[in-house]
């Protein structure tokens, strides 16, 4: 990585290291003691500080709304679920995805022609290169982030371009995802786990956090994770090597979070996606694995963010936060496309990736009052930048080999040589984007507080640029500013229960026409499309009981749609997405935790060009998707509690044409935990079996627009751990 970015990155954190060290000489706290329990304090839009855990400790009571800062729910005129470390671990989360498995309105899905996880959020993608870290953008491990780092997993529903700022990836239209990396807590933790999954992967991880210095303000958190082995898909293994250090400063004006990550994760054999021809074949059984064994996905990422705050005065805040990530990737696949009978042909394909990318904002809050009306306004400017090398290498298409879905044939590889772009040992730049914004926003106050009216602008440039993947050469650029408005509105009826609606834009660089669609080369490669634009309109109920919360909406998204037409890539016509969302968590009664709910979504094209297949359903989204996970402390038997989880998801159509669907499906898993002391020593043991019934099916469709590819559900996985505070 260019040394400017790193250099940059670690000053900001040592500047914000020697001012809390200085600042930490401030006037001494008052009478009232500062409650550091679990290191989450109730912040009313802080950009550090978290909210609360709500009652069960499964979500916390708000999250991040970008320059909003961390706001309570009943107060942020979004919808949206932050899902906490404490869930994380008692369901033994590998990731991401997997801790998205609690959420009605998300599902996930895989990357187009890689194992990128892809979270669908009220029917369009989020992609892990739009996940943002502590708010900054683009700094993540690409393709998959271990759950075991991480505090917070914040949902954010809706179109969110005003609030965050554009996705540098292109995604994003329908939600977006934060990640809060872990904080040490008050009392520290030194705990070490080891565990084991089906068929042959053994993990261990180990966490150890302290607080220290006058009023234990400083925080330092290490996490190491291992994974080794055989997966519960036969013949795929996998490793993982995942570090994580963090510091915290919590001063009564200045606050500020420093962490780097790294990630280096393997997996040989990777089951492939499948492309239907035509009809869409039977699922084989949940464990088979029809990947070629030359096969393997390898990623090695490098990470970091940095965020404070000040408190020029008890009305006026400033704060700044930067981040930066270095990945390298190599990749050698074949994705087969399949019969409605099950035989398949496959084609090689290697690819290498090499990011460099750098993101930061800045900005300042104030609150003051105009007569009977306060105001909080916030200032803010974002910048992000990526350059991008690539390189890849197929085999010839017309000579592809034969396999089938239920009877894999081991293929001896094929020399890539068919169809080449670059060089894999030495990629040249093949894309570079940035992105600059500056936004103001105004949340007015009226009636001591009962209605909320925020008001917003962000205006936005953006560049990108492709190049050619031989030469270097410059192919296309596109440079355009676009201003992004927001209005929200909360009318708090009681403390218990208010009244929310929103009008908000999706913003999306523009997109830019890959090498090949399915097999087939596209024309017009490397060509960048104008940004697209489309507008949210939202409306909705939350309520808090204290013990149980409850949020329920409706929605409207529409977003422009890109195509393949006659080896093609262009912009054609809309995607309309409607819907009623319902999510409920917390502890209706004692020793009972719930989290779940319900999404009812028609999404739909429309202004298509020609009509073609306008009102059509589109790929991939299903009308219904549900989720309940209930957990229960079983009376009688101090520190034993189970847990049990349902997912439900409908139909999908897996082409734009509605003639072919895949079945709904249904998914069952448990789980239960037991604490105890051994030796005086807190001890945590942990089982779990994932699809219990060892359903075989086809999970999702598509996950990139247009594609139709499908992903096989995971079969039966059991997994135990133990783990001891020492």
């Amino acid at each position: 990585m260019k040394p400017v970015i790193w250099k940059t990155l670690v000053t900001q954190t040592a500047f914000c290291a020697l001012a809390a060290a200085a600042l930490a000489q401030e006037a001494p706290p008052s009478d009232q003691e500062r409650v550091l329990e679990t290191v989450i304090v109730t912040g009313n839009g802080s950009q550090v500080e978290l909210p609360d855990a709500y009652a069960g400790g499964q979500v916390a009571r708000g999250g991040r709304a970008g320059l909003l800062g961390n706001l309570d729910f009943l107060d942020a005129p979004f919808s949206g679920t932050a899902y906490t470390a404490d869930l994380v671990s008692a369901q033994q989360s590998e990731s991401v995805g997997d801790v998205l498995q609690n959420d009605p309105v998300v599902r996930v899905a895989k990357g187009f022609g890689n194992f990128q996880e892809v979270y669908v959020i009220r029917g369009f993608p989020v992609y892990s290169d739009d996940v943002t870290l502590n708010g900054v953008f683009g700094i993540l491990p690409r393709q998959f982030v271990a759950a075991e780092l991480l505090e917070r997993v914040e949902v954010f529903r809706g179109a969110n371009a005003f609030v965050n700022g554009a996705a540098p990836g292109g995604s994003g239209v329908g939600g977006s995802i934060n990640l809060v990396p872990k904080r040490a807590p008050q009392d520290g933790i030194r705990r070490v786990t080891a565990g084991y999954e089906s068929e042959g992967q053994a993990f261990g991880a180990l966490d150890m956090g302290q607080r220290f210095g006058a009023d234990e303000a400083w925080g330092a958190r290490f996490n190491a994770v291992l994974r080794d082995g055989e997966t519960s898909v036969t013949d795929q293994s996998r490793s993982l090597t995942a570090l994580s250090l963090g510091t915290d400063y919590a001063g009564d004006r200045f606050r500020f979070t420093a962490d780097v990550g790294y990630q280096d994760n393997r997996i040989d054999a990777p089951r492939p996606q499948v492309s239907p021809l035509a009809g869409v074949p039977e699922a084989p059984d949940a464990d088979t694995n029809f990947a070629q064994p030359w096969t393997y996905t390898d990623e090695q990422q490098l990470f970091g963010v940095v965020r404070g705050e000040y408190d020029v005065t008890d009305a006026v805040t400033v704060w700044a936060a930067a981040g930066a990530r270095q990945g390298e990737e190599a990749n050698v696949l074949a994705n087969p496309n399949a019969a409605a009978d099950g035989s398949m042909t496959a084609y090689r394909f290697d690819n290498t990736r090499e990011d460099e990318v750098f993101s930061a904002d800045a900005g300042v809050r104030a609150e003051f009052p105009t007569g009977p009306i306060g105001h909080r306004v916030v200032v803010s400017a974002t910048s992000t930048q990526l350059e991008s090398k690539n390189a890849y290498a197929f085999s010839s298409f017309s000579a592809s080999f034969a396999t089938d879905l239920y009877n894999p044939v081991a293929a001896a590889p094929p020399a890539a040589d068919f169809f080449i772009g670059g060089d894999l040992g030495d990629p040249l730049k093949t894309e570079a984007a940035r992105t600059r914004s500056i936004a103001v926003a105004d949340t007015l106050s009226f009636l001591d507080g009962r209605l909320l009216a925020t008001l917003g602008l962000r205006h936005q440039e953006i560049e990108t640029a492709s190049y050619d993947y031989n030469s270097g050469a410059a192919l296309s650029r596109y440079e355009d500013s676009k201003v992004t408005p927001a209005v929200g509105l909360v009318w708090k009826a009681s403390d218990r229960m208010s009244l929310f609606g929103n009008y908000a834009e999706s913003l999306q660089p523009g997109a830019i026409a890959p090498s090949t669609s399915g097999g087939t080369v596209i024309l017009n490669a490397g060509e960048v499309l104008e940004p697209f634009t489309g507008e949210q309109m939202e409306a909705g109920i939350k309520y808090d009981s204290g013990s149980f919360g409850m949020t329920a909406s409706v929605f409207q998204l529409t977003r422009p749609n890109a195509i393949v037409v006659d080896q093609v890539f262009q912009a054609s016509g809309e995607q309309e997405n409607q819907g009623v969302e319902l999510t409920v968590f917390g502890e209706p009664v004692e020793s009972v935790r719930l989290i779940g709910g319900l999404t009812l979504i028609d999404a739909e094209f429309s202004k298509t060009q020609g009509g073609v297949n306008e009102g059509n359903t589109v790929i991939g989204v299903p009308e219904v998707q549900a989720n309940i996970n209930a957990e229960w402390d079983v009376p009688g038997i101090e520190g034993l509690a189970v847990d049990g989880r349902v997912t439900y998801t409908g139909e999908q159509y897996v082409n734009e044409t509605n003639t072919v669907d895949l079945d709904s499906w249904a998914r069952l898993d448990f789980g239960v935990r037991y604490a105890l002391q051994v030796a005086q020593q807190d001890v945590m043991l942990r089982a779990r079996i994932e699809n219990v019934s060892d359903e075989a099916y086809w999970a999702s469709t598509g996950g990139f627009p247009g594609a139709n590819y499908l992903i096989l559900g995971n079969p039966r996985t059991f997994t135990v751990s133990a783990s001891v505070d020492f």
